[in-house]
């Protein structure tokens, strides 16, 4: 037996398989086990380590030393496996090369840049809100959740009208690519030629206006802040992350009110409420459930040894409902502090976007406040399975307009 053998066969282990589609349905029985089992848990079919908890999770997160990124964040290790795509230069790099690209997009969506923004976000909410609402049922993913951020968010990188539809086909295979090659990778396979060619071409300098967040990339890449080969990766980053994962935290946080009346009476009493309902409903759905570190040398977890080259897998979703570290953590509660939730990741390869997520999320549901009772349910919700993504494709409601 080697002593690689010897440190798995100490840890709790499961066959179970966390990419499969009865858990991607409903993953809470899964995670609490995971949880229980302890801080570091052995997935046999995939032979890699995982850990659930808010501790664990969150200090692997802020540790890049110890659990690099660059090995790739999904399953494939790139240390030996060839990436479908060029890494992303954001969320498959570590310092230094990470450093660059990452503090050109801080710079280019910093505070003043969201406040330029703002008005435009806002009045394209309540225009979209206006419409929706001629008529008082609707399914709330693609009129409102898909609908706004695949309006505002390319506006913003300044990428052109046509064939926006692509950019959620080809993110959900993106984040479908972290995870194992199984049916749902395979199915989306046939597409995928057609779907990065076409994002890649959205990613050049003539193919972008000259006012939005990509051609300030490009102007980055001219001061010498980044190099010209990276800029249009940076570009290409920025749409992979910018929409998909905004559109699933939108069909989150509808759906928590949806699912929680007293809570959407308590936002239109409380509007400025906005930003903490979209942070619990993030932490509460999760929309990014899973990512990947590789050890970049021995490591002890919790410990335990976890050798050198070896893949963990961090379960944000399962972190997020810690009772360890949240009271009564299953609930969606306006009245919780979600800070220090890990649906955005967290220490350097935390979300760069998520403050343009946060203000597409204040300016709709905003919107949807100032002239909506109520919210209910009118079927099942319809959960769209991916082996990263905690998503949503149908939400179907019935609303109550104010008088």
């Amino acid at each position: 037996m080697t002593e690689t053998t010897e440190r798995i066969d100490t840890l709790p282990s499961t066959d179970a398989d966390p990419f499969g589609h009865d858990i991607l349905e409903d993953p809470a029985e899964f995670h609490a086990g995971l949880r229980d089992a302890g801080p570091l848990v052995y997935l046999t079919r995939y032979d890699v380590y995982a850990m659930a908890r808010y501790e664990q999770v969150h200090a692997a997160l802020v540790n890049w030393q110890d659990f690099q990124s660059a090995a790739g964040v999904g399953l494939s290790n790139f240390r030996h496996d060839k990436p479908w795509r060029p890494p992303s230069l954001l969320l498959e790099a570590d310092p230094p090369r990470h450093d660059a690209p990452r503090h050109v997009l801080r710079r280019i969506l910093d505070p003043r840049a969201l406040r330029r923004l703002r008005e435009q976000m806002f009045t394209a909410a309540e225009q979209l809100v206006d419409r929706v609402l001629a008529e008082p049922e609707f399914d709330a993913v693609p009129a409102l959740a898909k609908a706004f951020p695949l309006q505002v968010f390319p506006d913003a990188v300044g990428i052109g009208q046509e064939g926006r539809e692509n950019l959620l086909p080809y993110g959900n295979f993106a984040f479908n690519a972290f995870g194992p090659y199984n049916d749902l990778v395979a199915d989306d396979a046939p597409r995928m030629a057609g779907l990065s060619q076409w994002v890649n071409a959205q990613c050049a300098r003539e193919a972008l206006t000259a006012d939005g967040f990509g051609a300030q990339i490009w102007a980055a890449a001219d001061r010498g802040d980044i190099t010209h080969e990276q800029a249009p990766v940076v570009v290409r980053s920025l749409l992979t992350a910018g929409v998909d994962t905004t559109v699933h935290g939108l069909a989150a946080v509808l759906y928590a009110f949806a699912t929680h009346p007293d809570q959407w009476r308590r936002l239109r009493e409380q509007p400025q409420q906005v930003r903490v309902a979209f942070d619990e409903a993030v932490r509460w759905q999760s929309p990014v459930q899973t990512f990947f570190r590789t050890a970049t040398s021995e490591v002890r977890i919790a410990g335990t040894a976890v050798p050198e080259g070896r893949k963990i897998l961090m379960f944000l979703g399962a972190a997020n409902r810690d009772p360890r570290r949240w009271d009564n953590p299953d609930a969606f509660d306006l009245g919780r502090d979600p800070s220090g939730h890990v649906g955005f990741g967290m220490g350097i390869h935390q979300c760069v976007g998520q403050h343009v997520a946060r203000l597409e999320a204040e300016a709709l549901v905003t919107a949807l406040a100032r002239r909506v009772d109520s919210i209910e349910l009118t079927g099942p919700a319809r959960r769209h399975h991916n082996n990263t993504l905690r998503a949503l494709d149908s939400l179907p409601v019935r609303v109550r307009l104010s008088r």
